[in-house]
């Protein structure tokens, strides 16, 4: 009987361990979001995906396509890696440095129109929906003044991704 009853309690363990692991909850109850993960094969999907759906955007709004810019993606990276080194999204770097200063840098000639930015887990295109839904950086975004765009991000060993976005004339 208790080898019996050995067997059963053995079988029941390894049952309760092929079961799937409960979904770790946040202090509101909800299940915590799993990190969007980017390898560096994904930087053009990225940033092509973005301007396809930043375009849809200023289509229907009225307005003027925008095209990627090599320059304003460097200046957008370079802010990018500097908002993760001092551990907050604002718009200045670690030198001091404003947005016009950084698109001055990388040689772009054009004018600023404006940068959004964000420090998130979530993707590009659930980032640019929050964006959308602001109206500073929706201002941005759908500027009738914007010819150039630049995207970029760095992401973090953690899962934390640091967004920016350069609009240029």
């Amino acid at each position: 009987m208790i080898r019996l009853l050995s067997v059963f309690l053995a079988l029941a363990i390894a049952l309760t361990a092929c079961a799937p692991a409960a979904p770790q909850m946040g202090t509101d109850g909800k299940p915590l979001p799993k990190p969007y993960r980017i390898s560096a094969r994904d930087t053009g999907k990225i940033q092509f995906r973005m301007l396809d759906s930043i375009n849809a955007l200023r289509q229907a709004g009225g307005r003027a396509p925008v095209q990627l810019n090599s320059q304003l993606n460097a200046a957008a990276a370079t802010h990018s890696r500097d908002m993760s080194v001092q551990n907050r999204p604002w718009h200045f770097g670690s030198d001091g440095s404003s947005p016009i200063d950084r698109i001055n840098r990388v040689g772009y000639t054009g004018r600023l129109v404006g940068e959004t930015i964000s420090e998130t887990y979530e993707s590009e295109l659930e980032t640019l929906a929050a964006w959308m839904e602001q109206p500073d950086t929706r201002r941005v975004i759908m500027s009738p003044d914007a010819r150039n765009m630049g995207f970029a991000w760095h992401q973090e060993r953690g899962g934390k991704i640091w967004w920016t976005l350069v609009m240029g004339d």
